[in-house]
């Protein structure tokens, strides 16, 4: 073992002043009077250890210097954790506190049911993001039914003559395509029915060419694998129980297909980011069927956030996923993980208040000539879905998330 020359000239005395070196560290007491002392007063070895720990020092009973593979930042003095602690609660509490809390609360979410006629109506009148005779487009919250199907239900048909009236339009409003009730997003109005049949040949046209008319985005746990792809399956309206429900059908039979019974259906999706088990996603269907894109979902292993109807299609056994049959997955409150859940600062209790997260962003319209080329009209995303984007650090492309704005592409 090396030596060094107060090792000797000290006698192998009680050592405790630590001398760093590039590699290692030197303990010496040569240069530490003010330990000496410590080292007089505390004779017992561990009362020594003790001090020395509490103090941020070192230390050693030898015969001699030594070397030592011990890193001064391996220890770190008691006091230091304490005020560590502090600081990390002293910060947690200075959080705002928007940021501990869930859509709920911040931004809310809007509960069509607890509003009056007026309020849903100028809601509506808010949020017009397109006006140009014929067309009007609307972007609808989600809860709000199109047609109204059951009795005194609240509707966007119901309203057409009122927001006509607040419009200053002279010709009566009809839906020309809409988000389903608990979606999001745009909904198209027109007062010209030849324009409208004209677009409805359109978007056949577009369909037959697999030309894409309507962008929907979604947040959904799990993420799709591949990334980029197409959804294909023949899907059919089936009596479960009480329900009436939309169930994939794996060979369907020619004349089923003749029928119109089963129908063959088409989405194409791209995930545009994607964090810890959770997705945000493009799906642009191209065919036309109640309840597509939520089903296509779990096919792909996915749920969208707040589908509490067909998201019970997917379960997990010993980590993998699984297709739970049709005829006991009946709809329920949807069920998340719980790191998703802390995510959002949600319980399992609440999430029958869980919004459905799924948005109509874009449609596409054809011009007025075939010199102007076809209009993309465009609908924000609602407040709650870009809140959820942010607890689950998820982001959208800048492009798809224009706001207001409408572009044309010739």
């Amino acid at each position: 073992m090396r030596h060094c020359a107060c090792a000797r000239k000290h006698g192998g005395a009680l050592t405790s002043n630590v001398i760093p070196s590039p590699r290692f560290l030197v303990f010496c007491d040569g240069d530490a009077p003010g330990l000496r002392h410590l080292v007089e007063r505390y004779r017992n070895p561990a009362e020594m250890a003790l001090l020395c720990c509490r103090s941020g020092q070192f230390y050693s009973r030898a015969s001699s210097c030594h070397f030592s593979n011990v890193s001064s930042s391996s220890t770190v003095p008691w006091y230091r954790a304490q005020l560590d602690m502090k600081d990390k609660e002293r910060k947690r509490r200075s959080e705002p506190q928007s940021s501990r809390v869930s859509i709920l609360r911040d931004p809310g979410v809007t509960v069509v049911e607890k509003m009056t006629r007026e309020g849903i109506c100028q809601q509506l009148l808010e949020n017009v993001v397109y006006c140009k005779d014929p067309f009007v487009a609307i972007n609808k919250p989600q809860g709000l039914s199109i047609t109204g199907k059951e009795q005194e239900e609240l509707s966007v048909l119901a309203l057409l003559a009122e927001l006509q009236l607040h419009l200053g339009l002279g010709s009566d409003l009809h839906i020309v395509k809409a988000a389903p009730k608990e979606s999001s997003g745009l909904v198209l109005l027109s007062t010209c029915y030849m324009t409208t049949k004209k677009l409805e040949d359109y978007y056949a046209l577009c369909r037959k060419d697999q030309k894409p008319t309507a962008t929907y985005c979604a947040v959904m746990a799990g993420v799709p694998n591949p990334a980029e792809g197409e959804m294909k399956a023949a899907l059919k309206l089936e009596q479960i129980g009480d329900c009436r429900m939309v169930v994939p059908v794996t060979d369907p039979t020619k004349g089923s297909l003749e029928r119109r019974e089963v129908k063959r259906t088409l989405t194409r999706y791209k995930v545009l980011d994607s964090a810890d088990g959770c997705a945000l996603v493009q799906m642009q269907p191209m065919s036309v069927f109640q309840a597509q894109l939520l089903v296509h979902s779990t096919l792909m292993f996915c749920r969208i956030l707040g589908d509490h109807t067909y998201s019970a299609r997917v379960g997990t056994v010993l980590g993998e996923n699984i297709y739970v049959p049709v005829d006991i997955a009946l709809p329920r409150t949807q069920v998340l993980e719980e790191k998703i859940l802390r995510r959002m600062h949600f319980t399992q209790q609440q999430m029958h208040r869980m919004p459905l997260h799924l948005h109509l962003q874009q449609l596409r319209i054809p011009g007025q000539s075939p010199a102007e080329g076809d209009t993309i009209l465009t609908a924000p995303l609602p407040p709650f879905f870009q809140r959820t984007l942010h607890l689950l650090g998820l982001s959208m492309n800048k492009q798809l998330c224009s706001g207001r704005d409408t572009s044309t592409t010739k």
